[in-house]
């Protein structure tokens, strides 16, 4: 029943013990990659100890802002990975990836203002939050271990019944192609044209359990029998306008602003999820405050103006106290749902923010936090006025 995927591990094997170029493998938790680490796994484990020379990077991307069920699936994935992967020497590595601090959602959101991403245009949140770490992590491997073997997980559009002669193919510019955008890395998509129902019975053979000993019917669960297929998962895309990245699943960020609907948000609720209904709703209300115009100011971050195609003067940044206002409702909905939303050093880069954005009172933050929270930030002893009370009234009276 499962001849193409014995075929496709003995082309693993003959593609690993090539060269000593490590392999690099994007990991979105979805099913497409899921298949990917698990055949690799077995290939792995297939092979003596002294042959696994070379090591396999397992990359996941969170974008700070994932579906906390799926964050949390992930998370625990790719723990059990590294268990499964030191107990049985295997040389794979998995890591987690975040964006830098200072470009994460809320950090440019609520720190800076930036008007949530937009259709069809406005998508600025891809580059910083997934693009970047990706470009980073890959390009810093290629300068410690040369070239990279990518491997996708892409299920291409040919017959899923491959008759090859694994023996007699060459590598280089068969198996192996270079990558479009980055020097020193190639390609290797071993995955053909899989029906959706051969790759679920491959997940789910043995009972589900997953090579590195997790149960696969749990991410089945989370697919709740939708058609929606798992989008591409590639590491270190440098083209920002195609927006196939590393961890780039089909489940999506929780806050996305970019669709009318989250349809997956959506489904895990119709599914029991109840759990995540306080943050579509506050998810529906972050789109609804792009549209006040009281919520945005009249200039942008540059200072400039702007006229919109219907002759209307266009917005900017939030407004300070729109600012204020997402942070709190933020803040509540973490005490509410229980899930971590932002960081403490999201809150930390934030405050510095908007203190250089003219929060002379510099106690903004962390008296928002103190409020909702009950408790201080570590460094709220340290945040003193500029002025005192009396001449901070003064210089608000001026301003209005």
């Amino acid at each position: 029943m499962f001849e193409e995927y014995h075929e496709i591990k003995k082309e693993m094997e003959l593609v690993y013990l090539h060269d000593q170029r490590p392999w690099m493998i994007g990991y979105s938790g979805g099913k497409d990659s899921t298949l990917l680490c698990q055949l690799v796994f077995e290939m792995l484990e297939s092979l003596p100890e002294e042959k696994r020379s070379k090591p396999v990077y397992i990359v996941t991307s969170d974008t700070m802002v994932e579906n906390p069920i799926v964050k949390a699936y992930m998370h625990r994935m790719n723990r059990a990975i590294n268990e499964a992967s030191n107990r049985k020497k295997l040389n794979i590595q998995a890591h987690m990836i975040y964006p830098e601090t200072r470009q994460t959602f809320w950090s440019l959101v609520i720190g800076l203002g930036y008007p949530t991403p937009e259709p069809p245009g406005f998508r600025w949140c891809t580059e910083r939050l997934k693009i970047n770490p990706s470009n980073a992590f890959t390009y810093n491997t290629i300068k410690r271990d040369g070239e990279i073997v990518i491997l996708l997980g892409v299920r291409k559009a040919e017959s899923a019944a491959r008759s090859r002669s694994i023996s007699s193919r060459e590598i280089e510019g068969k198996l192996l192609t270079p990558h479009p955008h980055i020097q020193k890395a190639y390609v290797y998509s071993p995955l053909a044209e899989i029906p959706n129902e051969n790759v679920w019975a491959y997940l789910l053979k043995d009972n589900g359990k997953s090579a590195w000993n997790t149960d696969n019917n749990y991410l089945y669960s989370l697919y709740q029998g939708e058609n929606l297929s798992e989008e591409d998962s590639v590491v270190g895309q440098v083209n920002k306008d195609n927006m196939k990245v590393t961890g780039n699943s089909r489940f999506g960020c929780w806050i996305c602003t970019m669709v009318k609907e989250d349809k997956s948000l959506k489904n895990f609720i119709d599914h029991g999820a109840t759990e995540l209904i306080p943050l579509r709703d506050f998810r529906n209300w972050l789109v609804d405050l792009r549209s006040n115009p009281d919520a945005r100011d009249y200039r942008r971050r540059n200072g400039n103006v702007y006229l919109m195609s219907n002759g209307e003067f266009g917005r900017g940044p939030f407004t300070m106290e729109a600012r204020k206002e997402i942070l709190r409702r933020l803040l509540q909905l973490e005490v509410d749902t229980g899930f971590d939303l932002i960081t403490i050093d999201e809150l930390k880069v934030i405050d510095k923010m908007w203190e250089d954005e003219g929060d002379l009172s510099r106690r903004a933050l962390v008296e928002i936090y103190e409020k909702i929270k009950g408790k201080k930030l570590p460094w709220d002893i340290y945040k003193k006025a500029k002025y005192d009370s009396e001449t901070l009234a003064l210089i608000e009276d001026l301003f209005q």
